[in-house]
């Protein structure tokens, strides 16, 4: 398990996080400062918007489902997009992540305002979000230490994994030790 929060890190739901928001949720952390906070968007949250919906123009550089992920209760009526670059170029209307880990190393956001095709057989994969998650300086370190959230490293399939909705379980398992047993925590602890 990682110790510190870090841009590229995942913010796992701890089974004790009831908050509808972050119930079982993964949220790739895009941004933090100490002073500042800490912006990142949840993952496994597929909502029932197509893309073709709200930003037709993007639908066919976005990877399955092509429908817009709920990233968090803050400005949901706004766009982020993630994206992937094939190699390390960094094409024009992306920018990339400041991190040092490999599984985010070719991982950046789109600007939604530039033409699609500038990106078009630029970027590898794409996701839309629908607003973010964000806390205030100091925030996160608070609700991690109450025991809200795991911090754990990503992997390269996470930003885009085929079944987000079963993104929750499989990071949990694949953690060493005590904590790849909460991946089998039963949704309601009083049914177990």
């Amino acid at each position: 398990m990682a110790e510190a929060i870090y841009v590229g890190g995942l913010l796992v739901a701890t089974p004790l996080l009831d908050d509808p928001n972050f119930r079982r949720s993964v949220v790739l952390i895009l941004e933090h400062d100490h002073d500042g906070g800490t912006l990142g968007v949840v993952l496994n949250r597929p909502s029932d918007i197509s893309v073709t919906q709200v930003l037709p123009v993007w639908d066919p550089l976005v990877t399955g489902p092509s429908v817009l992920f709920e990233g968090g209760p803050v400005q949901t009526d706004s766009a982020l997009a993630l994206a992937a670059v094939p190699s390390g170029e960094e094409p024009l209307g992306w920018r990339r992540l400041h991190a040092g880990t490999d599984a985010v190393a070719r991982l950046g956001t789109v600007d939604l305002d530039a033409p699609p095709e500038i990106l078009q057989g630029e970027i590898a994969q794409m996701r839309i979000f629908a607003g973010y998650a964000g806390w205030t300086s100091g925030q996160l370190e608070s609700e991690i230490a109450e025991g809200a959230w795991y911090v754990v490293d990503s992997e390269a399939g996470d930003t885009f994994h085929a079944d987000p909705t079963s993104l929750w379980r499989q990071v949990l398992r694949r953690q060493r030790g005590e904590l790849a047993f909460v991946a089998t925590c039963p949704d309601d602890p009083t049914m177990n």
